[in-house]
């Protein structure tokens, strides 16, 4: 599938999750719970998001150490360039830009780096589908949307946790997963076959070289930190539209405890899975609701609630990107250049594939 088909089915699928969000929205209450929310909570929200970054930095250090021990200053250049990128460029480029960044800080090679990435991918979807799996134990059976959403995760179990097993399997048997590989694919295309055989190879030498036990804590420590902090702030967030300010606006309040921030967060996680625009506007919003809906009313979802996921988004977006850009600048980097290297390194990847 070529590039722009793929961007425009993005758009699409953007197209229809904004749909679902505004569909049934209650503007005259939205716009009043948007008026009178308490933008202080929102300070309190970037003070998490801080501390998510640093989590997701440092845990990307431990599992980088097994190749080589890099310093935090150019770790949290590649970091938060790379996560600023992840959300500007379009064709998933953004995937290509931490390996590339901090292959240019140290001596690891991009292609080790990237195996560092998609393994943290990994590790992060089995948790939130095994987390999601268990609070749904917790949640009533018959809240709203919450098959679709125990759907959701076991698919992304399956995906991710299928993933991992393929990838322990091929470090264990690996002469046979690359001649099962090259017989099954080969019978498609024998080009995507080598590819695919490429990738793994590039797995297996990472798994040879992953951290030590003392960095392995640390990644686990971390990872804990991130996911915690994550969760919390969903429920931080949502003290902004508790309507103290309305002063006789039209405002629906909305609430969330720890636990019920942890539900919305998992939620919104699965959907993120699904590929949209840059930024994933609509996808975005579309799972907040979703997860929302399992614990307040329609009315309540209609209205405060997608003040709450725009407020959300928004803010996500704004920190990583304004963060990234000053990092950049800081750095003397080029985005331009920078967004250029990506698009040659994603061209020659798609021609290898061809």
């Amino acid at each position: 599938m070529g590039k722009w088909v793929k961007f425009i089915v993005s758009l699409a699928i953007t197209g229809f999750c904004l749909y679902l969000t505004f569909k049934d929205t209650r503007w005259p209450e939205m716009w009043g719970s948007l008026r009178s929310a308490n933008y202080g909570w929102v300070a309190a929200y970037l003070m998490v998001l801080a501390v998510i970054h640093l989590a997701r930095t440092l845990r990307w250090g431990n599992l980088l150490s097994g190749l080589e021990r890099v310093p935090f200053k150019p770790l949290n250049e590649a970091s938060a360039i790379g996560f600023m990128m992840l959300i500007i460029l379009p064709f998933r480029l953004g995937e290509f830009a931490r390996p590339y960044l901090i292959a240019e800080r140290s001596k690891i090679r991009r292609s080790a780096a990237m195996t560092t990435v998609v393994l943290e991918r990994i590790i992060d979807g089995i948790i939130i589908a095994s987390m999601l799996r268990v609070l749904l134990f917790f949640v009533p059976t018959e809240s709203p949307n919450i098959e679709r959403i125990a759907l959701g995760s076991n698919v992304m179990f399956l995906v991710f946790g299928g993933g991992l097993t393929f990838l322990i399997i091929a470090r264990w048997q690996h002469d046979r997963v690359v001649g099962l590989m090259r017989s099954v694919i080969g019978v498609v295309s024998p080009k995507v076959a080598e590819r695919a055989v490429y990738v793994v190879d590039g797995f297996v030498s990472a798994l040879k070289q992953l951290p030590d036990g003392k960095n392995m804590a640390g990644f686990a420590f971390w990872t804990g930190v991130y996911w915690c902090a994550n969760g919390y702030g969903m429920s931080l967030l949502t003290r902004a539209f508790d309507c103290s300010n309305a002063a006789g606006a039209v405002c629906t309040p909305l609430s969330l405890t720890v636990f019920q921030g942890f539900v919305v967060l998992s939620v919104l996680i699965v959907g993120l899975m699904i590929p949209a625009a840059p930024g994933s506007a609509g996808t975005f919003q579309a799972f907040v609701l979703l997860g929302l809906s399992v614990f307040v009313t329609s009315d309540q979802v209609n209205s405060s609630g997608i003040a709450y996921a725009n407020v959300l988004w928004v803010v996500q977006i704004l920190q990583q990107v304004l963060f990234g850009m000053l990092i950049l600048f800081l750095s003397h980097g080029s985005f331009k250049e920078i967004a250029g290297r990506l698009s040659n390194q994603s061209d020659k990847a798609d021609r290898a594939t061809a």
